[in-house]
């Protein structure tokens, strides 16, 4: 890092659980994103911002108007813009120092398998079942973790599922019954604006303290969140023996 860099990251840089040599394991390293919405925009913003240097953008989804009440990487400018291009274009005038790659279709298993094998770290803010199977199990083959992000309604959860930690379940764990049937959406179901703010702000702290080396990680615990109550719970998960995705 140059001075430059020191001075712009100083307030992170003071933490003694981060200091010089974990802001420089951020610059050096390279995340996917995957999903550019409501999650996906606080995340993109604040890695960009806390200095990880290279980001990987999926989203095949267009801005629209009904977006901009939570997606706060978009403006009005964005509407009918690729949410990948649009993320980037906001993450640049952020943060010019970003490297960054906007992929604009959907990732098919074998795409998304050789992309992982060139990240440190992934980010869930998807929102439809097929997509978050489809990352979780990629991601526990190539043994790269994958922190977890949903929110609909009121309320939103957060974890981290590392293939590296032999405590650590994965999405299919938490939910194994793959019925998309059951599957709640923002469209039909509503969300209030701020609660994708606040867990897509806990993602990016979370992936933030897994590429510094900083502990404890959420690997084997879900942290809920009520917005309508204000409560948060965190419980513990264990790794489903029967799961077909990382049972031994």
């Amino acid at each position: 890092m140059n001075d430059n860099d020191l001075l712009r990251y100083s307030r992170q840089i003071m933490l003694p659980e981060l200091d010089v040599a974990g802001q420089q394991r951020l610059a050096n390293a390279k995340v996917l994103v995957v999903g550019l919405g409501g999650l996906g925009s606080p995340l993109a913003l604040y890695l960009a911002s806390s200095g990880v240097g290279e980001l990987v953008l999926v989203d095949d989804d267009h801005v629209d108007e009904s977006n901009l009440q939570r997606q706060i990487a978009h403006t009005e400018a964005s509407i009918g813009t690729n949410k990948a291009e649009s993320a980037a274009a906001r993450i640049q005038q952020i943060n010019a120092n970003t490297k960054l790659t906007s992929i604009t279709h959907r990732l098919e298993r074998a795409e998304l398998t050789a992309l992982l094998e060139t990240v440190d770290l992934a980010f869930d803010a998807t929102d439809n079942l097929a997509s978050r199977h489809l990352l979780n199990e990629t991601c526990w083959n190539k043994g790269v973790p994958l922190v977890s992000g949903a929110a609909i309604q009121w309320q939103g959860q957060v974890t981290l599922f590392d293939p590296n930690d032999e405590n650590s379940p994965c999405y299919r764990c938490l939910y194994p019954n793959d019925d998309s049937a059951m599957e709640l959406n923002c469209a039909e179901n509503g969300v209030i604006a701020p609660l994708v703010g606040i867990i897509g702000s806990c993602q990016a702290l979370e992936g933030i303290k897994y590429l510094a080396g900083i502990k404890p990680t959420l690997a084997g615990h879900i942290l809920y969140f009520d917005g309508k109550y204000m409560e948060w719970r965190k419980l513990k998960l264990a790794p489903l023996k029967t799961c077909p995705v990382c049972a031994e």
